[in-house]
């Protein structure tokens, strides 16, 4: 099940509303998530919700384990932590990696082993991380050992963040387990979230999907120069406006029960830099590698380069069972190399508007290694983007795809932007005062509940016309 159905806006989504406050105590609460939850996820993988729950009963066995040491001295705490980093790992290498190092194996040996037929379970490298964060948090002592398996069952399997984050670390909302509330603000803040993110999801990404795959997914034998990086920058703007939008979805959905979760996105095609840009994307898994990788390497202190080397391998390794998000996070890995050690003494005499396009510029480089899987097509897509193959700069098709989607690629620079929230500010769809009063809070209630509405509205006729597409961080 995703966000963007009509069986979840529909159906879904209300029955657990109208269950979860129809429930007295956070206990009855829980039940009603839990239930939903697991309901939620076995809809689309119904044998994976036994890996899923298996996963949760295994980490909180080792959080246990872990306290029950600690109690008698604390001596093996560190031998349990090894243990379970090491069996949380090698289940999302079975599952996400296995096909592609078999593979691998056989083109660089020769042999012929049977590829594993496994399929990907949904969600699995944000719910594994997640219960990696309490394992590690409880051997630091930053973290209580939960004694309950049902709220830990439900932290790991709280459905609007469990298929595509952000990722939530146990510590954020180990006191919201127990003691939480939802009041009538709450409720509209993740009314408000909730529908942004379907409009950005519905409304813009999966209209830029449309474009961007029609425009790349076919021959580069007659490929345009103009037609390649129109679709470049539709793929640039779909996956941000894709995973932006289902973060705001989770924000959302998490505020109406109770939950707080911190932000993933901050406008990051506002970037000044390649580091100003992961600071503001995907904060929550750029944060899980600083603090759970970089910095117990070493951090900036110790062997810098490599503790860098590794995150960023691994960073690029998360995001899919191919050599090209190897690649892409070695990509990064050499521009932020580059950037700490040469480029960053010189920024401040380069004019920012300068600065912002030469990072967006990399940015889209990037986003060309992250969408081809085959080498051989990335490197007809870049031939193709600086005028080598043999479409030439433009033709009239592409002419009549660029004028027709001019509008939507006005709304998505303008959407990526902080006009928005600018314009939302003037015509009192968003708040920047705590504590509206009077004429202003009712102007900014009934302006922002009509405009959710109205998005409401809007994306429901497009799912009656197309069916739904998948998130694209599904799959990772």
């Amino acid at each position: 099940m995703v966000f963007s159905s009509l069986i979840f806006l529909y159906l879904f989504l209300p029955a657990c509303l109208i269950a979860y406050f129809c429930v007295r105590g956070v206990k009855a609460k829980n039940v009603v998530l839990v239930l939903f939850s697991l309901l939620f996820y076995a809809w689309g993988e119904p044998v994976y919700v036994l890996l899923l729950v298996g996963s949760a009963a295994l980490n909180y066995a080792f959080g246990l384990w872990m306290g029950l040491v600690t109690e008698e001295g604390g001596r093996g705490c560190k031998a349990i932590l090894a243990v379970a980093v090491a069996v949380n790992l090698a289940v999302l290498a079975v599952f996400k990696y296995a096909g592609l190092l078999v593979t691998t194996l056989n083109q660089l040996t020769g042999l012929a082993l049977p590829v594993p037929a496994i399929s990907l379970p949904i969600g699995i490298s944000f719910y594994t991380f997640q219960a990696m964060t309490y394992v590690i948090d409880v051997y630091r002592g930053q973290a209580k050992v939960q004694l309950s398996y049902f709220k830990f069952l439900l932290y790991i399997s709280m459905f609007p963040q469990l298929i595509a984050g952000p990722i939530v670390r146990y510590v954020d909302i180990e006191a919201q387990l127990d003691d939480r509330s939802t009041s009538r603000e709450d409720l509209f803040y993740g009314l408000i979230r909730f529908a942004t993110g379907l409009g950005k999801k519905i409304l813009i990404a999966d209209r830029a999907f449309a474009v961007c795959s029609k425009l790349l997914d076919g021959s580069f034998a007659s490929a345009t120069v103009v037609g390649t990086w129109l679709g470049i920058l539709m793929f640039t703007f779909q996956i941000y406006f894709d995973f932006s939008g289902y973060s705001d979805m989770a924000i959302g959905l998490g505020r109406m029960f109770g939950f707080r979760y911190n932000e993933n996105f901050r406008l990051p095609y506002m970037s000044l830099s390649i580091t100003d840009f992961w600071r503001r994307w995907h904060i929550s898994l750029g944060s899980f590698f600083r603090d759970y990788v970089y910095i117990p390497m070493g951090g900036k202190y110790r062997h810098r380069m490599l503790n860098m080397l590794v995150v960023w391998a691994l960073t690029g390794l998360w995001h899919g069972a191919s050599w090209n998000f190897l690649v892409w996070g070695l990509y990064y890995f050499v521009l932020l190399v580059v950037e700490k050690r040469y480029y960053g003494r010189y920024k401040k005499v380069v004019p920012k508007a300068v600065r912002h396009l030469v990072t967006m510029l990399l940015v889209i480089f990037g986003w060309t290694i992250f969408y081809f899987t085959d080498f051989g097509r990335l490197g007809q897509a870049f031939a193709a983007m600086f005028g080598f193959a043999k479409g030439g700069f433009a033709n009239t098709e592409v002419g009549i795809q660029l004028l027709n989607n001019l509008p939507l690629l006005l709304v998505c620079i303008l959407g990526a932007s902080p006009i928005p929230r600018f314009l939302g500010d003037v015509f009192g769809l968003v708040c920047t005062d705590p504590n509206p009063e009077g004429a202003k809070k009712k102007l900014y209630v009934v302006g922002t509940f009509v405009f959710c509405v109205l998005l409401i509205l809007l994306s429901t006729v497009s799912l009656v016309g197309s069916g739904f597409s998948a998130f694209l961080y599904y799959r990772f």
